[in-house]
């Protein structure tokens, strides 16, 4: 990994918040690559229940200020940092009043999908993009991590096609068993065709559920990893067929050089 830079894009990480599947493995990977001299830039959003005191983030007003259009509307983007002391690991933070404000990630207090969920992964995806660019940080791999980042590898591969910074980056899909129930607003797939996406595109997203939506994400990946031993049938078999690079699921223990080999050999080849 020497010298490879990796752009991270989770959409949970430890420390930040509580460790699940997700979190841990978007913590472990890319302390990983930093160890193997690497150079990482992680991404996750800014959450409200994240605690901006005792984690120490602040705003960085060179990367702010910007407007994202969200389903015709004006979202003003804040970028934040912070670092995790222990790695000398630096995680940049999407933020934005209107959808990271509330002190939750993805729920209410009764554990109710909040309605908004689909438009914050379409700004999470294109703040991401947004930021990186504003930073000329050119990655040679961009690891996708959790639901709520699911939507980055279609907009990298569709509404960014021609962003010269991307030409040549390859895009890896981390597919976990966490997820949620139900589906995400039903507008999801009409608010992606609002920005230039063609429809045979988005064809999954008619019924967002988390499958589908995953279904997504590996179809505008060029590599695939299973992250979790119990991955829906109907995922599995969907990623099966697709014959992209796939690295099946191995244990936090034997992780490291899976995944090294894996970055080298299959999706850098």
């Amino acid at each position: 990994m020497n010298g490879k830079k990796i752009l991270f894009v989770s959409s949970e990480l430890v420390p930040y918040l509580p460790e699940n599947e997700v979190s841990l493995m978007s913590y472990e990977t890319p302390r990983m690559v930093n160890s193997n001299k690497g150079q990482i830039r992680i991404f996750m959003p800014r959450y409200g229940n994240i605690n901006e005191r005792r984690h120490q983030l602040h705003e960085v007003i060179r990367l702010s200020g910007m407007n994202l259009v969200i389903n015709d509307m004006d979202m003003p983007l804040i970028i934040k940092v912070a670092s995790i002391p222990r790695e000398r690991i630096q995680v940049y933070f999407i933020d934005n009043e209107e959808y990271f404000k509330r002190k939750a990630t993805f729920t209410d207090e009764n554990g109710v999908m909040f309605p908004d969920n689909d438009e914050r992964a379409i700004f999470f995806a294109k703040g991401v993009v947004e930021t990186v660019k504003k930073l000329n940080w050119s990655p040679d791999i961009i690891h996708v991590h959790g639901w709520m980042a699911s939507l980055v590898p279609l907009y990298l591969k569709s509404y960014y096609a021609d962003e010269p910074l991307f030409a040549d980056s390859k895009i890896v899909t981390s597919v976990y068993s966490k997820g949620f129930e139900g589906q995400l607003d039903t507008s999801l797939k009409k608010k992606v065709i609002f920005d230039g996406i063609s429809e045979e595109n988005v064809k999954h997203l008619e019924d967002p559920n988390y499958n589908n939506l995953l279904k997504v994400a590996v179809d505008f990946s060029d590599a695939i990893i299973l992250a979790a031993e119990d991955v829906t049938e109907d995922l599995s078999s969907y990623i099966a067929n697709l014959e992209k690079p796939l690295l099946p699921y191995v244990s936090l223990q034997e992780f490291e050089e899976a995944y090294a080999n894996f970055y080298s050999t299959e999706v850098l080849k």
